[in-house]
């Protein structure tokens, strides 16, 4: 008696023998990488939204740390939060109707000045400002020890030969300085050029504690890490799908050569 051959082929056309697109397990895995990077990639936006404010710089005062027209990123802080060596925003009628950024050098009691050769000095300690370009670094024109009243600023442009700042405003009110409750917002990073975070002002440590940067890389790797899920998981049915066809073409190709 002749032997039947029992082999069953693939179907070419898919229907009833069609692999599923991925296991249950992984369609399961997928649909909860999309959901978990939703919350995070929505989330990362609202918490970026809530802490942040962006401003555009449109002079080069604060050269070479932001250039003119460059995009920061600057964190909501209460005045009183506000430390030596912080960047910030501030606004006052008497400086400009706009906001207006530039370096703190000095808070409410301290005494500061500039030596011949443009040296800062506050409290009779002379500051070390890497952040200053080796032009600037003597371009600050001297002037005599003032001494800023409590719950005041004293600030200074890093483009000290050119900036319209505290030491351009020594005949107004209160030496000036501005009023902590000017201050809006503590830039954290420049974020177009890409130049990332502002380092850190690390002459004024020995003067007291530093400001600690904000959240903005923790922002930023929660709404990435929530982008790349969302990619990654709706990745998943479409790739399963291709590997599926692929098993079966290289079935059906295997069927006919065994005819």
């Amino acid at each position: 008696m002749t032997a039947r051959s029992t082999t069953r082929t693939a179907s070419r056309g898919g229907g009833a023998d069609e692999a599923p697109a991925g296991s249950r397990t992984g369609q399961r895995l997928s649909s909860l990488a999309v959901a978990l990077g939703l919350v995070l990639f929505l989330g990362g936006f609202a918490w970026g939204a809530l802490v942040y404010l962006p401003y555009a710089v449109p002079t080069p005062s604060m050269a070479p740390t932001i250039g003119a027209g460059d995009r920061v990123l600057a964190q909501r802080v209460d005045g009183g939060d506000v430390r030596r060596g912080d960047v910030v925003v501030f606004e006052d009628g008497a400086w400009a109707d706009v906001p207006v950024v530039k370096r703190v050098v000095a808070v409410g009691g301290d005494t500061v000045s500039t030596g011949q050769d443009g040296t800062l000095k506050v409290n009779g300690t002379e500051i070390d400002e890497p952040y200053l370009s080796e032009d600037e670094a003597s371009g600050l024109d001297a002037f005599p020890e003032v001494t800023v009243p409590k719950g005041r600023l004293f600030l200074l442009g890093d483009e000290r030969s050119g900036s319209l700042d505290s030491s351009s405003h020594l005949t107004d009110t209160a030496n000036g300085t501005v009023s902590r409750e000017a201050v809006r917002a503590r830039v954290d990073a420049v974020v177009w050029p890409v130049n990332g975070m502002l380092e850190p002002p690390t002459g004024f440590e020995e003067l007291g504690a530093l400001s600690t940067p904000g959240p903005l890389p923790t922002v930023v790797a929660t709404t990435l890490g929530g982008a790349v899920l969302i990619l990654g998981g709706a990745a998943y049915g479409p790739l399963a799908r291709l590997a599926g066809a692929s098993r079966t073409r290289r079935a059906d190709a295997g069927a006919d050569d065994a005819r």
